[in-house]
């Protein structure tokens, strides 16, 4: 038996052992995105490219879950876990069927290239929806749990996860082939590595991806701070450009001059995996004596170290029974119903929802209603059913359900040979001959997305400011000139400001396939909604900083409280919980919680922490999170683990450490500010603790 065959050895002997047998042009074809056979090895070709940042994505049906940011208003790590080994499960069970037939081709692998775990800084980058949020601890916490949910917890890996797009990239996206993110080092410490360092260090997670845009100075997929952190973090997987980024260090960045120079400094770099084309000239780069023979095979180890560990060359794996059949199953979509209905947040509310039963007749309007595109998302797979909220509404409502489009999602008229707002009429008429107006509004992937996979020619995916389309603040203004009670809907993956007083504002962000079962249940009070803000929604965008400064000064609730309209954490539901007799008792914050209201409800309990070292953040920082389900009338004890991370903040030259004793530890269902406590009725409970190494 050949040493790679043998799996009594490590997954790091079995890949030296593999490459040893390759010659360098095998070894130098390995490292493509699109690897070859190599048949007299009895290597199958293998595609690493494949999506799944909310379900299996690109490769037809899928289950398919709220986007990642939709994930994280869910503040419930055991339930995103749970979306990511279902995920998993079904890219076993597609590559178990695919490969029978021969088929290896994108998108069919086991290499799944998620989670985003970049920090969404400025509410205006159409990718901001890809991820968990602006917090670094919050977007930590759940990027581990997916990755735990993908990976799985046996030797070999079930799909190896993705820890995505190393480290300081948030836009603009027109600008990202191009620009260079400067970043002091209290920001890179403080704000844009604890993620990674967690997926790395607590994760495992198997494979890191580097960005597209420079970072001070040095191309993100070349760039000698990052492999020194990785380094420290002690990371073993592979490390993979962003598609033809390599492409970029001589077409846009100008750091080399040539295709080959590019492969010599990202090889060099510690890039094992080409997106892209470049590394078509790994062996050119060769014979001109730019690489070495080592650098090609130390890549070529670390990427078949990897497929080891997927148990490629095992003969079989546990995993190689999971029937075709799991795809899109019942079970499997009834997490995902799970995961919208904690999703939806809750913004306002006059007392019109719960709808009650004298409401017989409800218009649901707007282009949002009956569109596929605002529950998907991006990188995206296909739902077998697709649940809009006009259908959730349909199936779910005892009484009559009229419907009028409205408005084109975001151009002046829907049908081409009309006159301007060609819709408003029939909205205008479903709203006066309708007990209530419910108005699905928003944006989709097409305008708010990635460059080069948008519709949005002006921005390349970014958002120009937080405003509904034109085409839907009309829309607005002539549905409430009706008189009736109207409930707006915003399926959107980011802060949006609606300029109008409703009567009820709920945020869905793009809810998955069963997002409209999900609305449908919290309109009717069926559950009660429980989602929390993973961002700050600002007033507008004319008062953020530029758009290109990566300065975290003025950016999210940890550093600011200007600008603000919703702040982060917050989200209403249908009762009215208290939280209690805090206590902190050996690295846990200990809270009493009661649901003080009439109806059974889910919440969030949030611990945040203020120190009162020098070089702490501004504000106050999320350090520990519960989701808790009481029942009317019902009071719980919960105990929330506080971090030692917690205690310690970064000074200006990045250096993380605890310099201080005292600190003070806020408990509520939001943040301790004072806008939250506006919003929601209810205050936050604070100690003060004196914490000692």
């Amino acid at each position: 038996m050949k040493d790679y065959l043998n799996k009594s050895l490590s997954a790091q002997d079995r890949a030296e052992a593999l490459v040893d047998e390759m010659n360098i042009a095998e070894q130098a074809s390995q490292m493509r995105f699109d690897a070859p056979a190599i048949e007299r090895l009895d290597i199958p070709e293998y595609n690493w490219w494949n999506e799944g940042l909310h379900g299996l994505a690109r490769s037809g049906v899928a289950t398919m879950f709220p986007q990642a940011i939709g994930m994280a208003a869910t503040f419930d790590t055991e339930l995103i876990e749970k979306a990511g080994d279902i995920t998993s499960t079904e890219a076993r069970a597609k590559y178990n069927e695919y490969t029978k037939y021969g088929d290896r081709d994108i998108y069919k692998g086991l290499t799944i290239w998620a989670p985003n775990i970049n920090i969404f800084r400025d509410p205006r980058w159409g990718r901001g929806h890809e991820t968990y949020g602006e917090d670094p601890f919050l977007t930590a916490e759940c990027g581990k749990a997916y990755v735990r949910g993908l990976q799985g917890n046996k030797k070999v890996l079930k799909v190896a996860a993705c820890a995505k797009h190393m480290a300081v990239h948030s836009g603009p996206e027109s600008l990202r082939h191009e620009f260079d993110a400067v970043v002091t080092p209290k920001d890179m410490e403080e704000t844009y590595l604890p993620a990674f360092e967690a997926l790395v260090k607590d994760a495992k997670v198997e494979s890191v991806m580097g960005a597209y845009n420079r970072v001070n100075g040095e191309p993100a997929c070349a760039n000698k701070f990052f492999v020194q952190k990785l380094d420290e973090w002690g990371f073993d997987g592979y490390f993979v450009s962003d598609c033809w980024a390599i492409r970029d260090f001589h077409e846009h960045h100008k750091v080399t001059k040539s295709p080959i120079e590019s492969v010599a400094l990202a090889l060099k770099s510690g890039c094992d995996v080409n997106c892209g084309c470049t590394y078509e000239n790994v062996l050119d780069a060769y014979e001109y004596g730019m690489i070495s023979e080592e650098d090609i095979s130390n890549a070529c180890v670390h990427a078949m170290r990897t497929r080891i560990r997927l148990g490629m060359f095992d003969g079989g794996t546990e995993y190689d029974d999971i029937p075709y059949e799991v795809v899109a199953c019942d079970e499997h979509k009834a997490v995902s119903l799970e995961c919208a209905e904690k999703s939806i947040v809750l913004l306002k509310n006059n007392g019109v929802l719960p709808l009650g039963r004298n409401v017989k007749t409800i218009a649901v309007i707007g282009p949002n209603a009956n569109s596929f595109a605002a529950l998907e998302g991006n990188y995206n797979g296909t739902a077998d059913k697709y649940n809009t909220f006009l259908l959730g509404l349909q199936d779910n409502f005892d009484g009559r359900v009229i419907y009028a489009e409205g408005c084109h999602l975001y151009k002046d008229r829907v049908s081409g040979l009309a006159q301007k707002n060609d819709r408003i009429a029939e909205a205008v008429a479903a709203a006066k001959h309708s007990d209530v107006a419910i108005l699905c509004l928003g944006l989709d992937a097409t305008i708010e997305g990635e460059e080069g996979d948008t519709g949005n020619e002006f921005s390349s995916g970014d958002k120009n400011d937080l405003r509904l389309p034109e085409s839907q603040r009309i829309l607005l203004e002539e549905v409430k000139k009706v008189g009736k009670p109207v409930i707006v809907v915003c399926a959107a993956g980011s802060a949006l400001n609606i300029e109008q007083d409703v009567d009820a504002l709920l945020h869905a962000w793009y809810p998955g396939s069963e997002g409209g079962i999900a609305l449908a249940k919290i309109l009717l009070g069926k559950i009660s909604p429980s989602g929390k803000l993973p961002v700050t929604f600002y007033k507008t965008a004319d008062e953020l900083p530029d758009f290109t400064d990566y300065s975290m000064k003025n950016r999210t609730y940890r550093y600011t409280s200007e600008n603000i309209l919703y702040p982060f954490g917050y989200g209403l539901n249908y009762s009215r919980i208290i939280c209690s007799e805090l206590k902190y008792a050996d690295g846990n914050a200990i809270v009493k919680v009661s649901n003080e209201g009439e109806y059974d409800t889910e919440d969030v309990i949030q611990i945040y922490i203020k120190d009162s070292c020098e070089f702490a953040v501004p504000r106050h920082s999320l350090c520990g999170f519960k989701r808790v389900s009481l029942k009317a009338g019902e009071s719980k004890t919960v105990s929330i683990p506080v971090p030692p991370k917690a205690f310690t903040c970064v000074d200006e030259q990045g250096v993380r450490k605890v310099r201080s004793e005292q600190f003070t530890l806020y408990a509520g269902t939001h943040q301790p500010d004072k806008l939250s406590e506006t919003l929601d009725g209810s205050g936050c409970l604070s100690i003060d603790i004196v914490y000692k190494q």
